[in-house]
């Protein structure tokens, strides 16, 4: 009676969260564009401010209000740009996590 060669065990899939990492690079790169895109508003409206002590609540508002000002129509374009960047990023495999087998 011949028998068989015993089979080498299987390997199992490696769990790839490639779709995950592909969201979380998308809006990681959404949040860092839109807060470029505001810095430069908030940074004029810091040194208006008088030096020291607390911001008012009136002071928050109105930093608040600049960034939503500053924001207002450009978000989209944000978006835009961070899909860009990641589908660059993806095409040329520097993301981690993204590179093809």
């Amino acid at each position: 009676m011949s028998t068989s060669p015993p089979r080498p065990p299987r390997r199992t899939a490696a769990f790839r969260p490639q779709f995950t990492l592909l969201l979380l690079y998308l809006f990681g790169f959404f949040f860092v564009i839109c807060f470029a895109v505001v810095l430069p508003a908030l940074i004029e409206a810091a040194m208006a401010l008088p030096p020291g002590g607390e911001l008012t609540p009136q002071e928050k508002e109105a930093a608040a209000r600049i960034a939503q000002d500053a924001l207002r129509g450009r978000a989209p374009w944000a978006f835009l740009v961070a899909v860009l960047c990641v589908a660059a990023g993806t095409y040329t495999q520097v993301l981690p996590g993204l590179r093809r087998r």
